[in-house]
């Protein structure tokens, strides 16, 4: 079977989009998203005539869930992103820890958190009169253990990227095209993704994280999580972050600082970052997707 090139998929995406009509586009900031609401404005936020009249319509809303699990420069890069892309851009309140079982840390915990978040998102597009709510997974997404993937199925969200076949690395070479500042960023999750699943999660150690990563982060290191066990962080780095870290004999700095936040013992995973290392030790018996 012949492959469909990159340049293929993302036609076959901007034709999706077209005939979508308007949508609500479920927006994070990161790669994915920022791709899909840029293509989304460029596909529908056009000029219409209404009684020999151009007129703007606009077709596309970006909306931001806020909540304690959101680090702070995420939310902040999420406005800068949707002005910078002419986007109509709308933040609601998602209270995460007050959702029924999520503070308790389950497995599950992303399909909980997603199902709330897109109902309200749902709710929103019914109200403004938009046609469809998208969300940003995309093909690679399918790899990983992704319970909220369950939510947004149930709930009839699209994936405008998975339907044109899109992988993370085309959406990254796309983005460069576009000339989009989002194309070389690191990939994001929430801060409960830290925390090992069956803890409970706490306003306080959320805290503790986002300070601790918001450290290493002003230290001008780029890729690199802090994973949260108790009194001990666990510092999974990139290989450049390694080399700076080492170069620059940053490691008692970065010790004193998370000590001073809470955390007793500091050590540096030597498996370094990857995404989903709290997945890694979940029994297959427990992946309820």
């Amino acid at each position: 079977m012949q492959s469909i090139s990159t340049k293929e998929k993302y036609n076959h995406l901007k034709r999706i989009i077209a005939k979508s009509k308007s949508a609500v586009v479920a927006f994070s900031g990161g790669v994915d998203s920022t791709f899909l609401l840029a293509v989304c404005v460029d596909q529908l936020k056009n000029k219409v005539l209404v009684k020999n009249q151009a007129l703007v319509k606009d077709r596309v809303l970006a909306v931001t869930a806020d909540s304690e699990i959101l680090p702070r420069h995420e939310l902040t890069r999420a406005r800068d992103l949707a002005r910078q892309l002419g986007a109509r851009h709308l933040v609601i309140q998602s209270e995460d820890l007050t959702i029924s079982g999520f503070a308790d840390n389950p497995p599950e915990r992303c399909y909980l958190c997603k199902k709330e978040r897109f109902l309200k998102i749902k709710q929103i597009a019914k109200t403004k009169g938009f046609d469809w709510v998208f969300d940003g997974s995309n093909t690679d997404d399918a790899e990983d253990f992704r319970p909220g993937r369950k939510a947004i199925h149930e709930l009839g969200i699209r994936s405008p990227l998975v339907e044109a076949g899109l992988g993370k690395s085309e959406i990254r070479t796309l983005s460069k095209s576009l000339d989009l500042a989002t194309w070389d960023q690191p990939s994001a999750a929430c801060l409960a993704s830290r925390i090992p699943y069956d803890t409970k999660i706490t306003r306080p150690v959320l805290e503790q994280i986002e300070n601790a990563e918001n450290f290493l982060r002003r230290l001008g290191m780029r890729v690199f999580r802090v994973r949260h066990h108790d009194t001990m962080a666990r510092l999974e780095l990139g290989e450049k972050e390694v080399r700076f870290l080492f170069e620059n004999n940053l490691c008692n700095r970065v010790v004193r600082h998370l000590e001073s936040v809470g955390y007793r013992y500091v050590t540096m995973d030597l498996k370094g970052y990857r995404t989903g290392s709290m997945n890694e030790v979940l029994p297959e018996s427990r992946r309820t997707e």
